[in-house]
Order: C-alpha cells, then structure tokens, then sequence
C-alpha cells in the first residue's frame, strides 16, 4: 500500500504536469474534454486514500493514465511529439499517441476495477482459496476465471462508452470537436480505439495479475 509520502509526492509531480498542460494548450476546448476526467478523478482519490485505500500498483498506474491524458490535452493526440517520434522510427502512416492512450485506457482501469470488484467483494467472487493468497482448484480458480473476464467486459464496455460520448461531443459540438475526436482520417478509428481497449484489459491481467493479488491482500 502507497504510504501518504508516496501520495503527496505522485501528487505534486501530477500538479506540475498539469499546470505546464494548462498552460497555452493547442486547443483549450478540447483541453477541457481531456483533461476532465482527471479533474473529476483527483479529489475522488484524495478523498477515498484513508477510507478505501487503493494498492500502490493501482495509484502508480492511475498516475502514468494521468499524465497520458494531460500530455494529449495538450497538444491534442494527433499532434503530441512523442506520437510523431514514433511515427517516423516505425514509419506508421498517423501519429499513434491516441492509440498509447487507448491501450492505457483498457490496461489501467483493468487494474483499477479487479481491485473494486474483488475488494468490495461487489460479487462475492473468492478468488483466493486461503487467506495466505494460494489458489484453491475448487473456488479460486473459478473466481478468478470469472473476476478476468468481467474486468475485460467492463474495459471493453467503458471504452464503447467513451466512443458514444466523443460522438455525443461531434454531434454538438460540430467541426469544433474535431480535434477531440482525433480521428486522423481513419474510418474505422472507434473501431481499433474499442479493440485496443480489450487488448490493455486482456494484458495488464495476464502480466500484473498474480503481482497485484499479493498487494490486494496488504490492503484487505
């Protein structure tokens, strides 16, 4: 579990991040639409860090999705210098920022909602056979079994969620929301954003899950 030091430390990194993306950002309105979650996410997690304390897996990763998204704020995704560096290394046809986003967007909220959904016990699944955190062939591989795939439903379900909302955004917003949506002429765009979602959700279980039991099991 991430002691407060850690906390106030990831904060102030977080902050200055933040104030340089606020500052002369690309498009101030879509600085808004991207940056807003965090806005929202920030006090939520204060909040909670005392009453329902997260893994420090689940703050570190929360941070790194942060600074994902205020970098794009800031220059739109189509136009962050790190998408067009890879761009020209791996001679991709678009800048890939917006799809790093959206692999973070399946990958990191998988950790976040295992963590919820096991913790809170939101479905009474015993992933754990035994309170030392060993698997039991017959709950625990079950639970788990059951605890992967639902995170993966709900990754890929949040991900079509944010697609609804970017066309809520153009419908309204019209050509001004064009930078938000950050399409780049690809068509299918919704399309490989949904997809890649599931890929972070499927991987980030497969490559932290084991780890991050073990820290589930400081916290509970």
């Amino acid at each position: 579990m991430a002691n407060t030091k850690e906390l106030v430390v990831l904060l102030i990194l977080f902050l200055a991040v933040m104030l340089w993306s606020w500052v002369a950002p690309y498009d101030r309105a879509t600085w808004w639409l991207e940056a807003i979650p965090v806005i929202i996410a920030l006090p939520v997690l204060w909040y909670t860090r005392e009453s329902f304390p997260l893994t420090r897996m689940s703050y570190y990763l929360i941070f790194i999705h942060a600074i994902i998204l205020v970098v794009g704020a800031h220059y739109t995704y189509a136009r962050v210098p790190l998408g067009f560096w890879i761009q020209d290394w791996f001679d991709f046809s678009r800048n890939p920022y917006d799809r790093i986003g959206h692999i973070a967007q399946g990958f990191i909220p998988a950790i976040l909602a295992r963590e919820i959904l096991w913790r809170k016990r939101v479905l009474n699944l015993d992933y754990y056979g035994s309170s030392s955190g060993h698997l039991d062939s017959s709950s625990g591989h079950q639970g788990g079994g059951w605890l992967f795939f639902l995170v993966v439903c709900f990754c890929l379900a949040f991900s079509a969620f944010y697609e609804l909302l970017e066309w809520w955004t153009a419908v309204i917003g019209g050509d001004g929301s064009l930078e938000f949506l950050g399409t780049q002429g690809d068509v299918w765009d919704a399309q490989w954003d949904m997809m890649l979602a599931l890929i972070g959700a499927v991987t980030a279980q497969l490559l932290l899950g084991k780890w991050h039991h073990r820290q589930m099991l400081e916290v509970n």
